[in-house]
């Protein structure tokens, strides 16, 4: 069972998407429907990587999934982009707090992975 106390990253790639869930039911209540549906898919995907590399069958295994969950936060941040500057979405700037502290944890646990990979 994986420890979510002792790792930030999976709690709030668990926080956020929950978060995101209740802001795709908001855009689809005002019909928002692509929008909604790519942004609840982007943005769980963020969470569903990030535990899958807590099993890696190898050290390139986890980079690669840290990698594929990074692609993933940037799509959900497109999203959440055209949402802010969109005249008729509504936006919670919560979420974009929330996706910028994931940033900063995925980006530091992919360049210290691909520092250590490259000094072996």
């Amino acid at each position: 069972m994986i420890n979510f106390e002792n790792n930030p990253l999976l709690r709030k790639t668990v926080q956020f998407p929950l978060n995101i869930i209740g802001y795709c039911e908001l855009l689809e209540e005002k019909r928002k429907y692509v929008i909604a549906r790519q942004l609840l898919r982007s943005a769980t995907s963020i969470g569903a990587n990030s535990f899958e590399a807590q099993n890696p069958a190898s050290k390139k295994d986890f980079i690669n999934k840290i990698k594929i969950a990074a692609k993933e936060l940037e799509e959900t941040k497109y999203w959440l982009y055209l949402c802010k500057n969109s005249d008729n979405y509504p936006f919670d700037e919560k979420l974009e707090s929330q996706i910028n502290e994931i940033a900063k944890i995925l980006y530091k646990i992919l360049s210290t992975s691909l520092s250590n990979r490259d000094s072996l």
